[in-house]
């Protein structure tokens, strides 16, 4: 046997083919070597959980803001999954391959594991060890209920990440992070300061992301759950719609660009070979079951979105915003989501999502405007899925969001004068963005009475805890009073249920 057809067999066997080879040439392993420095300086984390598997996490990055600080070559890394926090009763081991091609990241997806119960595991490479992180893989079958947090919009510079410190204190079996992981503006101290010009190159994105996972909070995070993630536009470009940028640049610089966002994205984050990008282009979307409970139909809200209508920004509906054509999902997206709603057999149906879905009109009095890069300038596909909610009929469908750094509540209708709601949404405020907020602005209590479907407005940064049962749900709205200063404590400013069969927000 060849020295490259032997390579290819383990490879194969180890899982790690793909990843090697999807973005750019082979490199050699490297033999037994021990790094001078601790190459997991990025911590461990582990997602999309399934009822026998999940996928476990890590990159080899000891210089971890200057690009990694590995050889271009790559290296086998061992991991070890363990029923006890010591690791001493194995579940799973084996070999992964951290490739230069994906910036030495990790993805392992373990298979035949037990459904619904808790496993701890490590990465080792070169002579040290990892972080041991916890995860749990999903119930087989109909379960009693299930407790997640989720959360949005971390800007490093705006604050520190206190609500993470909590959130890795609570009793969940999920996270999902609903986007705006990163920020990818030019530095701009606060209260602290981002570590490059705007970012651009595949390097650029490598270091950034770094400076956040080196936040001590978000790791711990990170090690003690799994997570679901998805971006919004400062992954790649503020408000970005499509292949359209923000920024001056051309077409195809803007894509180049988001080929290296999304690269980095995926080489970042606890995600499954099959949503490994391709050039610009990087299948995000899915559906993630968790044992009868709920499904959750993770979406993506940038890659396939139209232009934003009326010039952007905060305007009256104009003609492209109402227009038939203009789309947040793309038609492909759209048509598997409304298809797999009607299909979905689960108690609860979760759209993790990024903007709100809501018309949320933000001139008090007489006159309208709205927020075009929200579900508003994209009028009639948020009226196309409302209907399919109401006509599906889709049983107890509940919308969650960040975005908009606020706690928002709202019940969905397919017309505002329509008599019954059809859907929930609640909007989760930013773990650090905008700062430490205000309660209740006057600005916000001047548009109340132009909302009547809106219940509950918070403008202080947190996370959403929700805990769902078969026939109830619960979201607790977690704020902490300030971020621009360490040791906040955390409080629940409101908490809400959704009934079963009864798309109403009421308080708890």
């Amino acid at each position: 046997m060849s020295e490259i057809t032997g390579r290819r067999n383990f490879l194969i066997r180890t899982g790690a083919w793909l990843g090697l080879t999807s973005l750019g040439p082979i490199h050699r392993i490297a033999g037994a070597q021990r790094f001078s420095r601790n190459p997991f300086t990025l911590g461990v984390a582990s997602g999309d959980p399934s009822s026998d598997g999940v996928v476990l996490w890590t990159r080899l990055a000891p210089d971890p803001l200057n690009g990694g600080g590995m050889p271009n070559q790559a290296f086998e890394v061992d991991y070890l999954v363990g029923e006890d926090e010591k690791l001493s009763r194995i579940a799973a081991k084996g070999k992964a391959i951290a490739s230069p091609n994906l910036g030495h990241s990790v993805h392992v997806e373990l298979n035949g594991l037990k459904p619904g119960r808790w496993y701890w595991y490590q990465f080792r490479a070169g002579g040290h060890e990892s972080t041991i992180g916890r995860t749990r893989t999903a119930p087989a079958a109909a379960s009693d209920g299930m407790r997640f947090a989720f959360a949005s919009c971390q800007h490093y510079e705006s604050g520190f990440y206190t609500a993470y410190q909590h959130m890795a204190e609570e009793d969940l079996d999920l996270v999902i992070h609903l986007g705006d992981y990163i920020y990818e503006g030019r530095p701009n101290p606060r209260v602290r300061s981002h570590n490059s010009a705007e970012i651009v190159s595949l390097d650029d994105y490598r270091n950034r992301y770094a400076l956040y996972k080196s936040d001590a909070f978000l790791a711990r995070a990170h090690a003690r759950f799994p997570w679901l993630v998805t971006w919004d536009d400062h992954e790649v470009d503020n408000d970005y719609a499509g292949d359209s940028p923000e920024d001056k640049q051309t077409r195809q610089e803007f894509l180049e660009r988001r080929a290296n966002a999304y690269q980095v994205y995926y080489e970042t984050m606890p995600l499954r070979r099959a949503t490994m990008p391709k050039g610009s282009n990087m299948l995000l979307y899915r559906k993630v079951g968790f044992g009868g409970i709920a499904d959750f139909f993770v979406l993506d809200t940038r890659q396939y979105r139209s232009d934003q209508p009326c010039g952007g920004g905060v305007s009256p509906l104009c003609p492209g915003a109402i227009s038939p054509g203009q789309t947040i999902l793309g038609a492909a997206q759209r048509e598997w989501l409304f298809k797999e709603l009607r299909a979905s057999k689960a108690r609860w149906k979760v759209l993790a999502q990024q903007v709100p879905v809501g018309a949320i009109d933000l001139d008090p009095g007489s006159g309208q405007r709205f927020s075009m890069d929200k579900w508003n300038g994209y009028v009639a596909e948020r009226s196309r899925l409302l209907e399919v909610l109401r006509d599906g009929p889709v049983a107890n469908p509940v919308v969650i969001t960040g975005d908009v750094h606020a706690n928002w509540a709202m019940n969905l209708k397919v017309k505002p004068e329509d008599a019954r709601a059809v859907a929930t949404e609640f909007v989760g405020t930013s773990i650090s963005s905008a700062g430490d907020g205000e309660s209740l602005p006057d600005r916000v209590k001047a548009i109340f009475p132009d909302n009547p479907h809106v219940k509950y407005f918070n403008g202080q940064r947190g996370y959403v805890k929700c805990a769902l049962r078969g026939d109830r749900w619960q979201s607790d709205y977690r704020i902490v009073p300030f971020v621009t200063k360490p040791g906040a404590p955390v409080e629940t400013a409101a908490s809400f249920v959704v009934e079963s069969g009864k798309p109403l927000i009421e308080r708890a």
